[in-house]
Formats: C-alpha cells, sequence, structure tokens
C-alpha cells in the first residue's frame, strides 16, 4: 500500500475513533462551553509548538464562535525560533505570564492542546486556569504522554490535572507510518485530529445553546458578506480579547 492511502486509512481510523470513543468528553466540554456562552463568557484555547494551532483554530472563523479566545505566546510557537520554544515549553513558572494577559475568569472554559501532554507550560496553564475557577479540558494524546515521565515538578501530566480529557487516539510519537527507505516514522496525526475534536466541542456548544434559547454569536466569511456582521460582533469585545 503506498504512503498515500496508508495515511488516509490512518486518519480515517485516528477521526473514527475520536468520534466513537471520545463523545462524551466532547460533548460534556461542549456543555461547558454552552453554559459559559450563555452567561457571557469565552472559549479559550491553548497549546505550544504545532498545538498552537489549534489555539488559533477557535478564532476569527466564518461559522466560529465569536467569544472564542486563543491564547498566543509567540516564543511558545515555532516562527520566531523553533528550538529555542522546545526549552521554553518545559520552564516552571511561565504560564502565570501568559494567564496574567486574558481575562480567564469563573464560568470560562479553557482547552489546553498539548500531543505530548508532559511540559510544564501545558500543565501549569491548566492549573492556573483551575484556579481561576475556569472548566478545564485537555486535548491530548494518552498513548504517549503515559509512555513517558512528566517535564513538570509535580511529576503530573496534563491529562492528571484537567477538568476532563479528550484522546486525540494518537500513537506514541505522533508520526503513524513507516516508509521505504526512512529510518525514522512519519505522517504525524495530532494537528488534524486536534482541528477535528475542538470543532466537534464548539458545533457541540453551538447546538445546545441554540436549544436552549441562547444561540451564540458567530463570525460570517469576510470574503462573502461577513464584513459588517463581524464588525458589530467585534466591537464590544476588543477590551476582552487581545487578539481583535
Amino acid at each position: 500500500m503506498s504512503a498515500y492511502d496508508s495515511y488516509v486509512r490512518v486518519i480515517e481510523a485516528q477521526t473514527r475513533q475520536i468520534a466513537t470513543t471520545q463523545r462524551a468528553a466532547i460533548e460534556l466540554a461542549g456543555q461547558w462551553v454552552a453554559e459559559a456562552l450563555a452567561r457571557q463568557r469565552f472559549l479559550f484555547a491553548f497549546g505550544t509548538g504545532h498545538s498552537h494551532m489549534i489555539a488559533e483554530e477557535i478564532f476569527y472563523r466564518a461559522g466560529g464562535l465569536v467569544r472564542a479566545i486563543p491564547m498566543l505566546e509567540e516564543p511558545l510557537m515555532l516562527h520566531e525560533h523553533a528550538v529555542d520554544s522546545t526549552w521554553k515549553e518545559r520552564e516552571a513558572g511561565y504560564a502565570e505570564r501568559i494567564l496574567a494577559r486574558y481575562p480567564v475568569d469563573a464560568g470560562d472554559v479553557v482547552v489546553i492542546a498539548s500531543n505530548g501532554g508532559r511540559n510544564a507550560v501545558p500543565i501549569e496553564l491548566a492549573l492556573g486556569a483551575r484556579a481561576r475557577g475556569a472548566k478545564t479540558v485537555a486535548l491530548t494524546n494518552r498513548a504517549q504522554s503515559f509512555a513517558w515521565p512528566s517535564r513538570h515538578p509535580s511529576g503530573l501530566r496534563l491529562a492528571e490535572v484537567t477538568d476532563v480529557v479528550i484522546d486525540n487516539c494518537g500513537v506514541n510519537g505522533d508520526a503513524t507510518l513507516q516508509v521505504a527507505g526512512i529510518p525514522t516514522p512519519v505522517g504525524p496525526t495530532s494537528s488534524i485530529t486536534g482541528f477535528y475534536a475542538i470543532n466537534l466541542i464548539i458545533l457541540s456548544a453551538m447546538e445546545i445553546a441554540a436549544r436552549q434559547g441562547t444561540p451564540p454569536d458567530v463570525y460570517v466569511s469576510s470574503n462573502t458578506s461577513g464584513d459588517e456582521h463581524n464588525a458589530q460582533l467585534i466591537a464590544g469585545l476588543r477590551s476582552s480579547n487581545p487578539h481583535l
């Protein structure tokens, strides 16, 4: 079987596994988000390295929630200095600097995406969000996370410090395929499955909120007729969202 066909099979299998085995956790997170929206609170999302893209996925999207805020810290991404970001996400104490920039409070929901689930910053960000009264959701890879020791002084992993855990159903090391002539595995999946899972949370929340009579504000594509619609929604949120 070609690498193309093998990867298609892997992605289909992992997304199907998420949909079946993680449904209860996803729908619970969706319920929490619906409750937050009804109270005019927020959905936050955070990740380091490639997982930061899952935080950006919730933000300013056509068909996406207006009350969704990504927690973005450039030194923990990849575009400034990828190697440095690998070391910075292991630093105890760093997460409080990030939390200080965002209005996380009781009634909010914070999704923390970390495939490995063992580095200090995601773990401490979850702990800090819980201390502020927010509900916390881990989006992680159990197979990888529990195959390796925590890098946090507590010895705990992300999956052990949040209110609910959603497993991305990936493999240890993330890369899924062996290709002839290449000595190491290829074909990572955690970004695709992360986008899938967080959108399932949001869709569940939207449906619940609408059914309960509190339909959430949603962006319309700015490449259609969305400019005026979006501008009206954004106007009242600039003080809460530093990225608008």
